[in-house]
């Protein structure tokens, strides 16, 4: 598989998360409230951004692409159902379909790996092309 399509696949698939998760930092405080709503703990704010950020530079940069693929894919479709599944709602179950779509580009991520421009190519890991 060409290097460059999965370059672009995994900046894509990871901007959406790093944006996220530091937009989160200056209203944590708001972000647990939230998730508190949404019957999630409110500690678990931290953890979320961690996720978010760390999995998404992981996936930018190609390292340790498949866990992190593995774990933001599962995120995205636990986060979705749980805070945008609402069918009389239009706009919540566009959000519920778009994390479908995302757990979707993670799960091929997944399985094709970061390809050859990655760290983990870099460091040889046999995974890391397909």
């Amino acid at each position: 598989m060409p290097a460059l399509p999965l370059l672009v696949a995994r900046i894509l698939l990871s901007v959406l998360f790093i944006v996220a998760g530091f937009g989160k930092i200056p209203n944590a405080e708001g972000m647990a409230a939230y998730m508190q709503s949404g019957g999630v703990p409110g500690f678990l704010i931290w953890p979320v951004i961690a996720l978010e950020v760390l999995g998404g530079l992981a996936i930018l940069v190609g390292f340790f692409t498949r866990p992190a693929a593995l774990a933001l894919g599962a995120f995205c479709v636990v986060s979705g159902a749980m805070f945008h599944f609402d069918p009389a709602d239009q706009m919540q179950m566009t959000s519920f379909m778009k994390n479908l779509g995302l757990a979707g580009g993670f799960l091929l991520l997944w399985v094709t790996g970061p390809g050859a421009w990655s760290v983990d190519a870099m460091l040889g890991r046999k995974s890391a092309t397909v």
